[in-house]
């Protein structure tokens, strides 16, 4: 099924995205109305990542995560997206929209979960038992992708567990935590990988019990790439953007948020009504990604004005790496 089909069918809360209402203009500082004017200009789209920060955000078409982005670009009629966010997200933006431009603001914005799993090292890990079947989680290079035989999200990913064939060995990469919690979920048995989000592990035991004793009466919601003994502490364990419904579907007025900082700003925007507390780690402004704080307003002009850094694949790795893709697609549309 190709993915424009899959994309018309998929069911609400599945990779959801947040699409924006327009600021007044007089609200914009000059640099981003400046950026709205490139954007009419190139007839651009601009997304952003729940992880960006706040400014970047405001003049984003579409805020939400890496994948329901790209599935919003694949809908629109525009030549240029601009994805702020990290280097795999506009690969996969790419792949979905190959005759589309895609530029990032910073061309050195990682991922920790990425740069663990090299597409080397995981093909000659699956050499080792060709009964292997890998589920990659979106976090990973194009590379990557192309070696899967799924790719899964965090909001998606005991779906597609429950999904995979019950005669092969399930390898799960990158994310060991997403895998041991996506284990529990599903009790299905996988090999896992030894990567992790350095945002997400910097999250403790201790520093979580003192926020809970802080604020006792305030839910708690990790992401899954906390380790284990975070997520036991939570009242909820999800997707970010499964924090965002939870979010709003609570009665708490004062919620404690275990994910990256830069969600705090569009659950603010979201839920007005409510307090969110940013919970701590053991080392000052650990909870912020670097990678993603390396998108700036000044970069998001700058590639749209120059059109670069840009997004190129070669052929093949884009025909190797879509076919995961739609795959997850299609599991992800059943009901």
């Amino acid at each position: 099924m190709p993915v424009s089909d899959v994309l018309e069918i998929l069911p609400p809360g599945v990779d959801r995205f947040e699409v924006r209402k327009p600021m007044p203009r007089g609200q914009f500082d000059p640099l981003s109305k400046e950026i709205l004017g490139l954007k009419k200009k190139l007839n651009a789209v601009i997304l952003a990542h729940n992880y960006q920060v706040a400014e970047i955000q405001d003049v984003a078409d579409y805020v939400g995560d890496s994948l329901g982005l790209s599935q919003q670009a694949a809908r629109t009629s525009a030549d240029v997206i601009v994805f702020c966010g990290v280097h795999f997200m506009a690969e996969t933006a790419k792949i979905l929209n190959p005759n589309k431009i895609v530029v990032l603001p910073d061309k050195d914005a990682g991922c920790s979960l990425e740069q663990s799993c090299p597409a080397d090292k995981l093909k000659a890990f699956q050499a080792t038992n060709p009964n292997f079947y890998t589920i990659a989680y979106i976090n990973c290079s194009a590379a990557v992708k192309a070696l899967s035989d799924v790719i899964c999200t965090s909001g998606n990913a005991v779906k597609i567990v429950h999904a995979s064939p019950k005669d092969r060995d399930l390898l799960f990469v990158p994310d060991e935590n997403l895998g041991a919690w996506v284990m529990e979920k599903t009790g299905r048995p996988m090999t896992l990988w030894r990567g992790d989000c350095y945002v997400h592990v910097e999250f403790t035991h201790a520093s979580i019990m003192r926020i809970r004793r802080e604020f006792p009466d305030a839910p708690l919601v990790a992401h899954p790439e906390c380790t284990k003994a975070v997520r036991m502490l939570a009242d909820e364990v999800c997707s970010t953007e499964k924090m965002v419904d939870f979010c709003k579907r609570t009665p708490a007025k004062q919620i404690i948020i275990v994910t990256e900082a830069g969600m705090l700003h569009r659950l603010k925007r979201e839920c007005p009504d409510k307090v969110f507390i940013p919970a701590p780690t053991d080392n000052c402004r650990c909870n912020e990604c670097r990678y993603m704080k390396m998108n700036t307003l000044e970069k998001v002009y700058n590639c749209m004005a120059d059109l670069q850094p840009r997004i190129e694949l070669d052929p093949e790795t884009l025909r190797r790496a879509r076919l995961p893709i739609e795959r997850m697609l299609e599991i992800s549309a059943r009901p």
